[in-house]
């Protein structure tokens, strides 16, 4: 147990010693273990996507044991995917790597400007299948956002009561933000503050841009001139915005783009202080041998082994 993963448990002080130690299964396993820092492998992409969309780009995607595989060869922190992918592999790989259980999922068979995922899981999954958190998703901005909010308190209070930690996917999207606003600093900041309030104990959001959406928002960055001119500075913010940096934050991945890109966004991120990255399309999509290369960079990034 390092200091620094003391220092971020000490966070969570009403939570249980089993919430706790589960969220240190997070921090310190891993390439990254100890450092404060993570980086999770996501794959909910084929139920949100589709299989095709998801895992035609590298064929093997198709069997869940390979993401498993991947996450274990890498040295992610946690590999998190809805119900029917963990069952698939948790029995094979149990004990290999902390799992996080997505409870609840969309896909996009319907469209619509108000998302509203369909609960897929349970907490009592989430402990029959050894995991050490529950991921839930949150769609700020949608008019269906009360319903989410008011599913993840009562999940959250039971995965809480039962010794799990809980991850929130905050992600802004509805009628009254445009595309653009999806991820302007303002919005993004304030999807982490929500789940904050929440009562999440990691947090994802995306890397936000310097747009700024709600005019009444503008106002105020403009008059207190916060710094958002630059990723590293937006990230600072963000985190910021989750109690002063007393809750994990982490940046998605979002969808597949040029690796340098990618290198880029890392480093702003660890240079911002953001506590790391779920990379899920970015990473599976390749060839395993390429991904395994792309992955040991990211988490070289944030150990600070290479710039």
């Amino acid at each position: 147990m390092t200091e620094r993963v003391r220092e971020i448990l000490s966070w969570y002080g009403s939570d249980t010693p089993g919430t706790k130690a589960n969220i240190a299964r997070l921090l310190n396993h891993g390439r990254l273990g100890g450092t404060g820092r993570l980086v999770i492998l996501p794959v909910d992409q084929g139920f949100e996507h589709g299989p095709a969309r998801s895992f035609a780009p590298n064929p093997p995607g198709y069997d869940p044991r390979y993401h498993f595989d991947l996450a274990i060869a890498a040295g992610c922190n946690a590999y998190a995917a809805p119900l029917g992918f963990l069952e698939a592999g948790a029995a094979e790989f149990a004990g290999e790597i902390p799992l996080i259980l997505k409870l609840n999922n969309s896909d996009s068979l319907v469209g619509g400007g108000d998302p509203c995922p369909a609960l897929t899981g349970s907490v009592d999954e989430a402990l029959r299948l050894g995991c050490a958190a529950i991921g839930f998703t949150i769609y700020p901005g949608s008019g269906a956002r009360n319903e989410m909010y008011g599913q993840i308190r009562a999940l959250s209070e039971e995965a809480k009561r039962k010794g799990l930690a809980v991850v929130v996917w905050s992600y802004p999207r509805g009628g009254g933000l445009s595309k653009e606003g999806e991820t302007a600093i303002d919005v993004v900041a304030y999807a982490a503050q929500i789940a904050a309030q929440l009562g999440a104990h990691l947090i994802k959001v995306k890397p936000p841009t310097a747009h700024i959406e709600q005019s009444a928002a503008k106002k105020v960055y403009e008059k207190e001139r916060i710094p958002i001119g630059t990723l590293a500075e937006r990230v600072r913010h963000v985190v910021q915005s989750a109690f002063n940096g007393r809750r994990i934050v982490i940046f998605s991945g979002g969808e597949a783009k040029e690796t340098s890109a990618i290198f880029d966004e890392v480093r702003a991120i660890r240079d911002g202080g953001g506590f790391g990255s779920i990379i899920g399309r970015n990473s599976f999509q390749r060839p395993r041998d390429e991904a395994l290369k792309f992955l040991g960079t990211v988490m070289q990034i944030y150990a600070g082994e290479a710039r």
